[in-house]
């Protein structure tokens, strides 16, 4: 009988930053992290860059366009989902998005919504999700997608800032 072999592979998200510093969030339906909130992104495909890779998930799932020389990387989590028997290494790019864009879902088996949200309203959101985790109850805010949990954890300080 054929063992499997487990391989980590790369995944990057993008923080689609608005002039007023929110970004682009979306609850997560179909694949893992069903039910739980994350920002647009996806496979890093073979050969592909960060950048390119961010550029072509943010108009696959959202519509939103970017130039493309403006990404930037700005960290990474090394993620690993128990329940799915998966592990990632995220990279995390930001980009800034010209006003007026509103992102349309455009892969409706993926994702049940999009919104602008801030910084400090994610980081309530982890704290609501984190302090309902030790109590062992049903969260009052968003859930977090691992990656954004993994942001906080791992990335102390961390704010979607660029340069």
């Amino acid at each position: 009988m054929p063992t499997e072999t487990k391989s980590v592979r790369v995944g990057v998200a993008v923080f689609a930053l608005s002039p007023e510093n929110k970004f682009i969030l979306g609850k997560r339906i179909g694949s893992h992290g069903a039910d739980t909130w994350g920002l647009p992104g996806g496979h890093l495909e073979f050969g592909e860059s960060w950048e390119e890779c961010a550029a072509r998930e943010l108009i696959e799932e959202t519509g939103v366009h970017v130039d493309k020389n403006s990404v930037q990387y700005l960290t990474a989590t090394n993620d690993v989902f128990e329940k799915d028997g998966k592990h990632y290494v995220t990279i995390f790019v930001g980009v800034r998005v010209d006003g007026g864009q509103e992102p349309e879902i455009k892969e409706q088996l993926k994702c049940a919504e999009w919104r602008w949200v801030s910084w400090e309203e994610l980081a309530d959101d982890r704290k609501k999700q984190v302090e309902a985790d030790q109590a062992k109850r049903e969260t009052e805010g968003k859930k977090l997608f691992v990656p954004l949990l993994s942001l906080f954890e791992q990335r102390c300080g961390f704010q979607p800032v660029l340069n």
